[in-house]
């Protein structure tokens, strides 16, 4: 295939934005092809005609579905959805299920991510033993965020409302980011991630990205990834030699992070901390901070608003 072809289709009606991000895949870089996406795990994929039969094992990649108008092509989703609310009126599929299941439903795309293409391979192998294509992305940083939601919308045939939703979104950060401009003075925040084994998040990723957005300063900018992926351990020396200068304790809540803000609260040498001194402890949704989805605004003016409440607070959330 001519490795120069360029998809027309993807530079209408923002050649811009779809110049820069055609030459972006998840995880490395990859020059477009006018009828090819390369996923994650290195797959070729050809979408000549768009998929049409969707079974999503991803909360984000249903979500984002959602968001592209794709409600009548998702035939299936995760066991654990509960967003959108129409989500949980989909069949419910699992890599734990028989692959005969997904067979049966007759799919022409199962969505994954990396976590399902290394952990469970040998199901992976089957569908596409059964010529069931397989696409598997997670971004891990905001620039392959607009990349994913793209690509989402090359694979369907929704490009023109894909690059709608970058623009849109990008709109949204600018207005926050010039907003956070105004602060005269910032707030540093400890942003937890995992509170029974310590750790945060690391610099670059969409929650940080979030925090930063709003006008917060991360303490733990010298957090060091691990395993290759957004979280990074960041022991209790390291949080306590930081102490005085944590402003405010924000920790995701979800099934990453079942925390309750007792817990913070009465943690053993916490109260030296400033932020658990002051009472400034705060939960967040981790759906609306830690995945690549639009409702990643949403988690900005929230972060925003428990923050500097007088300049975040009468914000739009939609």
């Amino acid at each position: 295939m001519n490795m120069s072809r360029q998809n027309k289709s993807i530079l209408k009606p923002y050649k811009w934005l779809a110049a820069f991000f055609c030459w972006f895949s998840i995880g490395f870089l990859s020059p477009c092809m006018a009828d090819t996406i390369i996923d994650s795990h290195g797959r070729q994929i050809d979408i000549s005609t768009p998929f049409k039969r969707i079974i999503s094992l991803y909360g984000a990649h249903t979500e984002n579905l959602f968001s592209l108008g794709l409600e009548e092509n998702i035939i299936g989703v995760t066991v654990n959805e509960t967003y959108p609310d129409q989500a949980q009126e989909k069949m419910k599929f699992s890599y734990h299920d028989d692959p005969e299941k997904f067979i049966g439903a007759m799919p022409d795309l199962v969505l994954i991510r990396p976590m399902i293409d290394n952990g469970y391979p040998k199901f992976v192998q089957q569908l596409e033993k059964y010529k069931i294509v397989v696409v598997s992305l997670q971004p891990a940083t905001v620039p392959e965020m607009y990349a994913y939601w793209l690509t989402l919308g090359r694979l369907t045939g929704k490009q023109d409302q894909a690059q709608k939703m970058v623009l849109d979104f990008q709109q949204k950060v600018a207005h926050l980011q010039a907003l956070a401009q105004k602060i005269p003075q910032k707030k540093k925040v400890y942003f937890q991630a995992i509170h029974s084994r310590m750790k945060t998040f690391t610099p670059g990723s969409m929650p940080i990205f979030a925090l930063e957005t709003a006008g917060g300063i991360n303490v733990a900018a010298d957090a060091i990834a691990s395993r290759n992926t957004n979280i990074a351990i960041y022991g209790k020396e390291q949080i306590l030699a930081k102490a005085w200068e944590i402003d405010v304790f924000l920790a995701q809540k979800g099934i990453m992070n079942p925390i309750q803000e007792e817990q913070i609260l009465n943690e053993p040498g916490f109260h030296i901390i400033k932020a658990i001194k002051n009472k400034q402890v705060f939960l967040i949704d981790e759906n609306i901070v830690s995945r690549p989805v639009p409702r990643l605004y949403l988690g900005m003016v929230t972060i925003g608003t428990l923050l500097y409440p007088d300049i975040f607070s009468q914000l739009s959330i939609k």
